[in-house]
């Protein structure tokens, strides 16, 4: 490691002394620079790799930025000194290194530009801000809507913006019009550089409070199976919460036990060789997808269910269970503290919550015991071995993608304790493979978990799409993509898969459109 920083310091040093004298007289900044990109979707994946592998304490100061020759990149907001940078860059380069990802470098604090949002106000009342958040959402669209958020910016305010991320001038024009629309409202606009700040409530939060958001009240013909169960609004569950009596959907244990083998799988089947004649998956990857409709209860896809993959951060709702399971028990309670380490363990994939999650229910062992011995009907194979390592290296935890479906449709019928909160916890908006970076319609819901490693690309979740009439149609989702060898480049490795997971979801949601007539 000193040989290291020796070896990037004196080359960072020789850089700047071939600067000429004259700029020594002013003081320069500096920044550390991870990723220059054309494709903005690309640079907000591989945030959030970066805020997983460098930690809570780093992806406050991460800031997207735009650059002035033309395309998006990642900066840490550093405004340090030329030796401050250098240990910097060499301390998160180390990091970075160790996942297979490229390192990163100081760089001027120029030659790009902040990135701009449109603001709605600011305040301490969270309730107040949502009400606010409606009646924007509900009078400017969900053109608008996709992209709206209340952010927190400090540890007692928030904020209401409509995230464009783009330069200011754009944006200021577009608060200038959205301000003559919301006049009547009394809602004014301003625009507020992007901050990372943590986001705490979306567009599938707002739709999940305001919107009754069952499946359409008559199926089709075609579809004679019961209705799931509508989903309640999102309020913390009590042990002795009762669900809404509606007819059952089927048990957790008959999920995926008989797979469909029709056209559409093969058509999936076909879509993965495509791949890799193209060389967007290699041939010592494999995959497992599995897409079951929640609404006529069948398995549409089941390929690859039922072998054994790694679980990385898709493992994670599972923990939360287990924790729950605890509070159900009262042997654990769920307050302020353990409730942030769980939105910090969802939403932001925080390995540090995580791990304090899984002690706080006993330790990795004893939720593995806990989940096989109460919930084994939907844990078939699915193993806790080990706490998430430092950098989120963890290969040894391990589930079958019919595990997840299970899990998933134990949740969506509400048969989990504080099942409510686990979906309102994987509904905070986040970067996913399922819904964003796909032509998906806007207004559709998305309860979902990614995983990410140098040897795995996942995500797992619930869609819920709707019709030209409001119905509502769920379905969930799940697409791994595993190497048996660690990715030589990371960063590109988990693009290109993770993009390869957006196209199979959207194949599965152009499927549905057809039966059910969606968006």
């Amino acid at each position: 490691m000193l040989r290291i920083f020796c070896l990037c310091f004196v080359c960072f040093l020789t850089v700047l002394l071939s600067v000429p004298e004259a700029l020594f007289s002013k003081p320069v900044q500096y920044d550390i620079a991870y990723i220059w990109d054309d494709d903005l979707n690309n640079v907000l994946d591989y945030q959030n790799q970066l805020e997983e592998i460098l930690g809570p304490e780093a992806a406050p100061h991460l800031r997207i930025v735009g650059r002035k020759d033309g395309g998006y990149g990642i900066v840490y907001d550093h405004n340090g000194t030329a030796l401050s940078s250098a240990k910097l860059m060499v301390k998160h380069s180390e990091l970075l290194r160790s996942q297979g990802l490229s390192e990163c470098f100081a760089v001027e604090d120029n030659g790009y530009f902040e990135l701009y949002n449109v603001s709605y106000g600011l305040g301490p009342n969270l309730e107040d801000m949502k009400k606010r958040y409606a009646r924007v959402y509900n009078y400017l669209g969900d053109e608008v809507g996709k992209n709206l958020y209340i952010e927190q910016t400090d540890k007692n305010n928030y904020t209401l913006i409509y995230r464009r991320r783009s330069d200011r001038s754009s944006t200021y024009r577009v608060a200038r019009k959205h301000a003559k629309l919301l006049k009547r409202k009394k809602i004014s606009t301003t625009i507020i550089a992007e901050k990372n700040n943590p986001v705490v409530f979306g567009e599938s939060s707002h739709l999940d409070e305001e919107q009754d958001i069952s499946p359409a009240e008559k199926v089709a013909a075609t579809t004679p199976s019961p209705r799931p169960r509508t989903l309640p609004k999102v309020v913390e569950e009590t042990a002795k919460s009762k669900p809404t009596v509606t007819p059952p959907l089927p048990r957790p244990e008959e999920v995926a036990l008989a797979p469909a083998r029709g056209d559409f799988e093969a058509s999936i089947e076909r879509f993965i060789k495509e791949q890799r004649r193209a060389g967007r998956l290699s041939s010592n990857e494999k995959t497992g997808w599995m897409v079951y409709d929640l609404t006529s209860g069948k398995s549409l896809v089941d390929i690859n269910a039922n072998q054994v993959f790694q679980a990385a951060s898709m493992i994670k709702p599972f923990v939360a269970l287990a924790f729950f399971h605890r509070v159900k028990e009262g042997t654990l309670k769920y307050g302020p503290k353990s409730r942030r380490n769980m939105e910090l363990m969802i939403q932001r994939s925080n390995n540090p919550a995580t791990n304090w999650v899984m002690r706080m229910a006993g330790g990795p062992a004893e939720v593995d015991r806990l989940l096989r011995s109460h919930y084994g009907s939907i844990f078939k194979n699915t193993r806790i071995v080990e706490y998430i390592p430092a950098g989120g290296r963890t290969y040894k935890n391990s589930a079958l993608p019919s595990d997840y479906i299970r899990f998933l449709q134990a949740l969506w019928s509400n048969k989990l304790p504080y099942g409510k909160e686990i979906r309102r916890l994987m509904s905070l908006p986040g970067r996913d493979r399922l819904y964003n970076g796909t032509p998906i319609p806007r207004g559709t819901l998305v309860y979902n978990k990614t995983g990410s490693t140098a040897r795995l690309c996942g995500d797992m979740g619930i869609l819920v799409a709707k019709d030209r009439k409001g119905n509502r149609y769920p379905y969930a989702l799940v697409g791994i993509i595993e190497r048996d060898t660690r990715a030589s480049n990371y960063g590109n490795w988990m693009l290109t898969r993770g993009n390869v997971i957006r196209q199979v979801s959207t194949l599965v949601y152009k499927e549905l459109k057809k039966q059910y007539q969606l968006l």
